[in-house]
């Protein structure tokens, strides 16, 4: 399902003119999926928009970072009944809300924190392979545990078990992610993949806003509030009745959240705090997942740049190994595309020749896997270079709705990949099994 070479297949366009108006958008999206390097290629040279019945397709580095800065006229209108119509700031556009909340989110996760992060994933990937004894299912035992493990210890939602953290990202992420009007999935499954999202959320909710009033109450017995104190006394008595350990507090996220009191200054009620809680979780877990077991599997296709990556993941700086990660996720990335709505009708390319009028209301799947092989913004797009200028690439989105946790993920996700590339003697049983789904679902390694 993800290639990541260039495959010389040529004429897609002649195949798509020559397709049935009611096929084309499927003949397409098969190959933005199966492969995108050689069809995004044919594009970005000859038709670098493309106008399909079902979305418009953008190919070149300059319309990519023209549109995603364009929040209010490519918005996120189809987040909003994925993330119950605009409660959480991924769904809001360049408004008060998103901004509030994303500079206070950021600020929580205070980048001083990234070598303590580092260590902390170095230490629950390395206690995972060394009880693997040189064989391990690495998607779920490994890829979604290791960032679940950080999601309790670093992030602060304790309390549930991983596996509950995993299923409740999993379904967010796919029904967001890819249950679109433009995926092309079977009734029947789309109305599952809600329903299973809907069944998530339930439980989401109800743990985070447990979660958020034990912490709360503990946090009023630290600052010897007598009468908070006592509350929280007969709360912690209770849940040692229902034979629930009492947790002291930590410096994680939660914690800092509530500990701070500008949050009642923003109008931060804790219900938007619990919000803010429940999306560090969603965007953690499975989209880190992915992009480790597809860069393992990439690295072990590829000989080569697997022995490179062995000689920089043991260097004591891991700069090195981190920009070989990040070009190796151009040519597998978790997505080819971001999708937005238009709220307006735009010009796209415009001044150039091949400038397009996309009206309002319209499906854009903003190509940001070819924008990352586009020459104009990489030199030698299609070889791996390790010291590649960060700031073009999409792996973390662009703009307003970049990632929350990008630098989070700048740590954890080559730091996850390096302790498996130095295991002696890797190897894959079989390819990635992604089950008929657009996530890695079984992936079998050994060593010596």
């Amino acid at each position: 399902m993800r290639n990541g070479d260039l495959i010389m297949t040529t004429n897609y366009l002649e195949i798509y003119d020559a397709t049935a108006e009611d096929e084309k958008f499927a003949l397409v999206y098969k190959w933005m999926w199966q492969e995108p390097l050689s069809f995004f290629k044919e594009l970005r040279e000859k038709r670098p928009i493309l106008v399909t019945p079902k979305a418009t397709i953008i190919t070149r580095f300059a319309d990519v970072t023209d549109v995603l800065n364009l929040p209010k006229i490519f918005t996120v209108a189809l987040y909003l009944p994925k993330m119950g119509n605009g409660i959480y700031l991924m769904a809001h556009d360049d408004d008060a809300l998103h901004t509030r909340e994303k500079s206070m989110m950021q600020s929580l996760l205070n980048r001083d924190d990234l070598p303590a992060v580092r260590s902390m994933i170095a230490n629950i990937a390395q206690n995972i392979l060394a009880q693997a004894n040189g064989k391990l299912e690495i998607v779920n035992q490994y890829c979604r545990m290791v960032p679940a493990g950080l999601v309790q210890d670093y992030f602060g939602l304790t309390g549930v078990d991983k596996a509950e953290l995993i299923d409740w990202s999993y379904w967010n992420q796919y029904n967001t992610f890819h249950n679109q009007p433009f995926d092309l999935i079977p009734a029947e499954k789309k109305q599952f993949i809600e329903q299973q999202q809907n069944r998530v959320s339930k439980s989401l909710g109800i743990y985070i806003a447990e979660l958020m009033a034990r912490r709360k109450l503990a946090i009023a017995l630290e600052r010897a509030d007598l009468w908070q104190a006592l509350v929280c006394k007969l709360q912690i008595l209770l849940r040692q009745l229902q034979g629930k350990k009492h947790e002291p507090l930590r410096d994680d996220i939660v914690t800092r959240m509530l500990r701070n009191h500008f949050a009642e200054a923003m109008d931060l009620d804790l219900k938007r705090l619990g919000v803010n809680a429940g999306g560090l979780l969603i965007g953690a877990i499975e989209t880190t997942s992915q992009a480790v077991a597809q860069a393992i599997q990439f690295l072990l296709q590829h000989p080569d740049y697997l022995a490179q990556a062995r000689t920089k993941a043991a260097l004591a700086d891991p700069a090195e190994f981190d920009g070989l990660i990040w070009e190796v996720l151009r040519f597998v990335p978790i997505a080819p595309y971001l999708f937005r709505q238009t709220a307006e009708t735009y010009v796209v390319g415009q001044g150039q020749d091949y400038a397009t009028t996309i009206p309002a209301q319209s499906y854009v799947l903003i190509a940001t896997q070819s924008a990352m092989f586009d020459p104009a913004a990489f030199d030698h797009p299609d070889e791996i270079r390790a010291q590649r200028n960060w700031y073009h690439y999409f792996h973390f989105g662009f703009g307003s709705h970049e990632c929350l946790g990008r630098y989070i993920g700048m740590v954890m996700i080559p730091e996850m990949v390096r302790h498996v590339v130095l295991q002696n003697n890797l190897a894959a049983v079989a390819p990635i099994d992604y089950k008929s789904g657009p996530f890695p679902e079984e992936y079998q390694l050994h060593w010596q």
